[in-house]
């Protein structure tokens, strides 16, 4: 592996959240063509309204009790409060349509708010900035250390203006909430079994950055799997991982992307209930949070004895299929992996068609946009300078990635 590789796939982690990041959870892509010309060519700020949201009304309900007398933050909503059903503020936003991919509980239109709201184009979400938390605390240290991570982590989501973007995944405030409830940092991570989108896309991210600090692909995803167990305890996001750390890895290895892109796809097991019946199931229980939790474990972990085959795929169905009737375009790991790599296969690696591909094709795009980046990042010599350059926070990402890259002694 060299450093410019790996400095790319960094890139393309950044690029990939912040293109997706206006369109984030739009499931009907219809929604994507017609707020925005046809669809995301470039930047954008988040728009108001967003027409499928249901991030108004999450819940976030710590121990503040227990955690004031341990001495423990609890507050990671700070200016966005008003946007979540907490123990410690009222909702007066009203929820009272069950519509969108999922029927889940929204409120009217005009307070249907974007879940990164208030966000500029080409700024970064949360889920890239907590990358960012990881790479500073590598800088700092000078190596890995799990325990600063976790400090840096709390610090970042507990301090006022340091994190503006409104959107807290369930991983966070599930953490949040145990840890308040006094359970030591390292054993916060809420269970997929108990909370079923713990195995979600935002599982892989920092554990995928992480395997980049290993020489070796078997110690790589030693380090990516135990670096999980922190925020994720999800059979999906493991399998998952098993998959993408040694594929990233051989990627920044210089083999031949579409090959091996190929081998590793007939790897990933897909899912006997999938596409179209997922979502379907979902919206017959009015969103999923209706659905009993061993019915839930057995939706997400039953598996055929299909494997993905990018070729048939690509033969037999088309993009349109793929995207939402094959496959959904939501947060699981066993749903996304196929998408992603589809959408890489499709578009060889090119790494602006494979980001805008990935930005377009909706539902978890950024953070299965993430994953898709650091790929094809990876697979790059050179990524555009103006995508580089158009993010906001570009000058210090990019002194944050050099550092990175000469701290894990890459030549």
């Amino acid at each position: 592996m060299n450093a410019t590789r790996i400095k790319n796939a960094l890139w393309g982690a950044f690029i990939a959240d912040a293109m997706a990041m206006p369109v984030h959870w739009y499931y009907r892509r219809k929604y994507i063509k017609e707020e925005f010309d046809g669809g995301i060519t470039k930047y954008e700020d988040a728009p108001h309204p967003h027409p499928e949201s249901f991030m108004v009304g999450m819940g976030y309900h710590p121990n503040i009790t227990k955690a004031k007398e341990l001495g423990r933050p609890f507050d990671i909503v700070h200016k966005h409060l008003h946007f979540y059903d907490t123990n410690y503020n009222d909702l007066d936003i009203e929820l009272s349509v069950h519509a969108g991919e999922h029927k889940n509980a929204m409120p009217d239109k005009n307070e249907r708010y974007h879940y990164h709201h208030g966000l500029k184009a080409g700024e970064n979400t949360l889920g890239a900035n907590l990358i960012r938390v990881l790479m500073r605390s590598i800088i700092k240290e000078g190596l890995y250390k799990q325990d600063v991570f976790i400090e840096d982590f709390i610090h970042y989501l507990t301090t006022p203006g340091l994190n503006t973007d409104p959107y807290t995944e369930v991983y966070i405030r599930a953490w949040f909430e145990n840890f308040s409830n006094g359970v030591p940092p390292h054993a916060c991570a809420e269970e997929q079994r108990n909370v079923w989108s713990i195995g979600s896309n935002g599982g892989i991210i920092r554990p995928l950055v992480l395997a980049l600090t290993s020489k070796s692909t078997f110690q790589a995803l030693g380090v990516a799997l135990q670096h999980q167990q922190i925020t994720h305890r999800s059979d999906n996001v493991s399998s998952a991982l098993c998959v993408l750390a040694p594929l990233l890895h051989a990627l920044l290895d210089k083999e031949d992307p579409l090959p091996t892109l190929n081998k590793f796809a007939s790897k990933v097991q897909r899912t006997k209930i999938s596409g179209a019946e997922l979502s379907r199931t979902y919206a017959e229980h009015n969103g999923p949070g209706n659905i009993p939790k061993d019915e839930m474990w057995k939706i997400h972990t039953e598996f055929s004895e299909l494997n993905v085959n990018l070729d048939t795929l690509m033969k037999n169905h088309t993009e349109d299929e793929v995207l939402g009737s094959v496959f959904t375009t939501g947060c699981y790991p066993e749903q996304s992996l196929p998408v992603l790599m589809y959408l890489l296969y499709k578009n060889k690696f090119d790494f602006e068609a494979s980001i805008l591909a990935n930005t377009n094709a909706g539902g978890d795009n950024v953070h299965r946009g993430i994953i898709l980046g650091l790929l094809a990042g990876a697979s790059n010599d050179n990524i555009p300078h103006e995508l580089k350059t158009g993010l906001v926070e570009y000058a210090s990402i990019h002194q944050e990635i050099e550092e990175f890259v000469k701290v894990i002694k890459y030549d």
